[in-house]
């Protein structure tokens, strides 16, 4: 077996232009720049009769609108030996980066708008180029890894003894027994849908001397706490990437990867109190106890304590594991890459959905109120409020008439073997039980699970229990692929788990 070879890039992908931040049901223009947004690359070359793997991970909300495919073709561009099939991409989730989509010159109140097409180019010349470096920066190497303990999620879908359209219904999705972000000070509030998963993989790697080089961090949570901001942000990351630097050098490399987070998030939602005398008394940040207004003094207190927090949490983790699992540094290792290109089963919209969508955009557009007159702030969102809700209705009508022919969704997901541990993508916002599933059943020591990452996507992939209970994650709208194809998907990866494991 041939010497391992690893090469790390990293590029900021920042703007200070005022660019449209996805990632909310309005709109948002960025006003300069919070803490900086990178893409970062890892290479892993197995070496003669191995495989290559070339991970890059991008402060963005999702990959869409063709960032992939450009970012190859620009790499085969300014370096036509990389096999740039061989690269897999992926997002933080933060909703405070650019956005890659095509925009609006202006907002509605006449605000200008930085063209997303330009950013694209941008952005995607920055991947390029990170990954570019990894490649070149390839050198014999050692790899370790190990699992540890950090505090990052919690369950955002609060279950309810009753229906809870019957207290309040969404017009971005109907409610049912669970509500996204629901309120848990109700009478009718009965526990949370699902757990939490505090486990982080982690991978290590060393150059040659063995001194450390990069750590791979896989937290099955986004990063999306700053989730509200107008400047520009890669939220918790950002404090994750300072600690690190101050505790093993500037130049050790972080890749952050979302692990499946369909139904977590970084949010405490029912011990409010308390989590406002930790922050007051830990940070000096202080802030009224509850859900906090967005763009408020409270919001950014408590977002700032959340953040410190989480990034001090995801450090001792790492800090633990790094003492123990750097004994066992690997400089030969089998490394095999698949890609499998699926067809899952989609999540079938009946006749009743069909009717409530079209019924849903006229009560939307009955609910925007005269621009003569109107605040410029609360007409600007109130308009982009009904576009992105119009826009979601409009599109689950177009599905119901394509399922009629096509009842399966195309997914690419790409397979990786690192010695005894694997990586499996999915281009969904995948409900924590399926990693489970899979991690379960798997014949690898650790088997580190993307979303968000390997083709372009979005979209949740929710359960059976989520899809019973419905809410925003486990709707119409949010669902492209029915549970059944989320377990499609955890067989599908098994079955080539198993064979490269041989």
């Amino acid at each position: 077996m041939s010497q391992l070879k690893i090469g790390w890039g990293k590029q900021e992908l920042s703007t200070t232009e005022p660019i449209l931040i996805p990632g909310q049901m309005y709109m948002r223009v960025s006003e300069g720049i919070h803490d900086p947004l990178y893409a970062t690359a890892m290479c892993v070359d197995g070496g003669e009769g191995q495989d290559v793997v070339i991970f890059c991970t991008a402060d963005l909300v999702v990959l869409r609108n063709g960032v992939i495919q450009m970012t190859r073709d620009k790499v085969a561009k300014l370096c036509p030996e990389i096999p740039v099939e061989k690269i897999i991409m992926g997002a933080t989730h933060t909703h405070s980066g650019g956005c890659v989509n095509e925009t609006p010159e202006k907002t509605p109140d006449g605000k200008e708008i930085y063209p997303g097409t330009k950013y694209r180019e941008f952005f995607t010349d920055q991947c390029a180029k990170a990954i570019v470096q990894a490649w070149n920066n390839r050198a014999d190497a050692g790899m370790a890894y190990g699992y540890g303990y950090a505090v990052v999620a919690h369950s955002r879908r609060t279950t309810y003894c009753d229906d809870y359209s019957k207290k309040q219904n969404s017009n971005i999705a109907p409610n049912g027994h669970a509500v996204m972000y629901g309120k848990t000070n109700d009478e009718w509030f009965s526990g949370y849908e699902a757990g939490a998963d505090h486990f982080m993989n982690l991978m290590f790697t060393f150059d040659a001397k063995q001194k450390l080089t990069g750590i791979v961090v896989n937290v099955p949570c986004p990063s999306q706490l700053s989730e509200h901001f107008t400047k520009l942000s890669a939220d918790y990351w950002h404090n994750v990437r300072e600690l690190i630097a101050k505790e093993y050098g500037e130049d050790v490399f972080v890749l952050p990867q979302c692990a499946a987070a369909g139904d977590l998030s970084p949010r405490i939602l029912h011990y409010y109190k308390a989590q406002a005398r930790r922050m007051a008394l830990k940070y000096d940040l202080h802030y009224t106890p509850g859900p906090v207004k967005a763009n408020s003094g409270d919001e950014y207190a408590k977002v700032m304590g959340e953040r410190y927090d989480i990034a001090e949490r995801i450090c001792d983790g790492i800090r633990e594991v790094y003492a123990w699992a750097k004994k066992d540094i690997c400089t030969q290792l089998p490394v095999v890459h698949e890609v499998l290109d699926m067809n899952l089963m989609r999540r079938m919209i009946t006749d009743e959905e069909k009717a409530w969508c079209e019924q849903n955009i006229q009560d939307m557009k009955d609910q925007i109120p005269d621009q003569e007159g109107a605040d410029p702030e609360v007409f600007r969102k109130a308009m982009s409020r009904y576009n992105s809700v119009k826009g979601r209705n409009e599109r689950a009508i177009n599905r119901y008439y394509d399922q009629q022919n096509e009842p399966n969704w195309p997914a690419r997901v790409h397979v990786v073997r690192i010695g005894d541990v694997a990586f499996a993508t999915t281009r969904f916002e995948l409900y924590m039980d399926f990693m489970h599933r899979l991690q379960a059943r798997s014949p690898f020591v650790q088997t580190f699970v993307v979303q968000l990452a390997g083709e372009e996507g979005g979209n949740y992939l929710a359960t059976e229990r989520g899809k019973r209970n419905k809410g925003y994650s486990a709707s119409l709208f949010c669902n492209m692929v029915g549970p059944e194809g989320g377990q499609q998907w955890v067989e599908n990866v098994l079955e080539t788990l198993n064979k490269i494991a041989e």
